[in-house]
């Protein structure tokens, strides 16, 4: 069975399973505009390691090349991925 895909909400990406939120990611825009400050990641607990936090967090990296704006890494999953992830680097603020 697949896993649930990131739904766009707000400024940020939930995913659900059975109608309830299981993970989110959000992002606050910089004063600039041209910076996302990715501030939160949340999976819950029963739901961890099915890497729903890495596909939450590349939704907002998708999200952000399309937008053609950078992204600071605010949060501790965040920080952590953009420093394993090379392909990330085009992105860091």
């Amino acid at each position: 069975m697949a896993e649930p895909a990131p739904e766009k909400s707000g400024n940020g990406y939930v995913i659900r399973e059975g109608g309830e939120p299981i993970g989110e990611i959000t992002y606050a825009p910089a004063a600039s505009g041209k910076v996302w400050i990715v501030d939160h990641t949340y999976v819950s607990p029963s739901h961890r390691g099915r890497s729903l936090a890495a596909s939450l967090l590349q939704a907002v990296v998708d999200e952000a090349r399309r937008e053609g704006v950078k992204i600071e890494p605010a949060c501790s999953y965040a920080a952590a991925q953009f420093k394993r992830r090379k392909d990330y680097a085009d992105l860091l603020a």
